[in-house]
């Protein structure tokens, strides 16, 4: 005796024996070579994708650095012709603290926290060399603790970024491959490095 196939969209019916139908379902699904095959096109599209997105990063990190830089640059000029009787804030914290009177400080609560400040994968610091001469300031610095310049920088933070940003006195920011910080003067040109146009 023949086979006989009854064929249905969903179900297919399929005659053994005389007298017996058995109803089996039609595949549905992915197959596993589907899922291998989906899994390489995301692997593909992210490794394209995964390099551009940390440049970026870096570049997102960099501009937040620059802007942080001319902070600093305002609130130090800022502080020298209104507190500091023409002499320069020496620690982040002092630019941090307001004076009496008043509840604004010259740089913003994220950047005067600390004297070391990590901001969008950025180190900021900036320190002022002491100046005997320099009076006592509006804000609680005693005589002889401002200075007559200042140097700032922002490093980065992660391996990889060969962005390095450094300020001073002369109120232009720098740019170089390396740190600025250990050989920024407080005025005048860094021995190294470029300034940002």
């Amino acid at each position: 005796m023949a086979l006989v196939y009854y064929a249905r969209p969903a179900q297919a019916l399929h005659q053994i024996r005389p007298g017996r139908i058995v109803r089996t379902n039609k595949a549905q699904g992915f197959a596993l070579i589907d899922l291998i095959f989906v899994c390489g096109i995301i692997g593909l599209l992210s490794s394209i994708a995964l390099p551009r997105l940390l440049l970026a990063k870096q570049m997102a990190g960099a501009a937040s650095a620059i802007g942080s830089m001319r902070a600093l640059n305002s609130a130090q000029l800022t502080f020298a012709l209104t507190c500091g009787s023409g002499f320069y804030a020496p620690k982040l914290t002092t630019l941090g603290t307001p004076p009496p009177g008043t509840g604004e400080a010259y740089i913003s609560p994220g950047l005067g926290v600390s004297d070391t400040v990590i901001k969008s994968n950025y180190i900021i610091q900036m320190v002022s060399a002491p100046y005997a001469g320099a009076p006592a300031t509006c804000n609680g610095l005693g005589p002889g603790e401002s200075g007559q310049g200042f140097r700032g920088a922002a490093d980065p933070a992660t391996p990889g970024n060969p962005r390095f940003f450094g300020t001073n006195a002369n109120n232009l920011i720098y740019e170089d491959t390396s740190t600025l910080f250990a050989n920024m003067p407080e005025i005048g040109e860094p021995p190294s490095g470029h300034p940002l146009r």
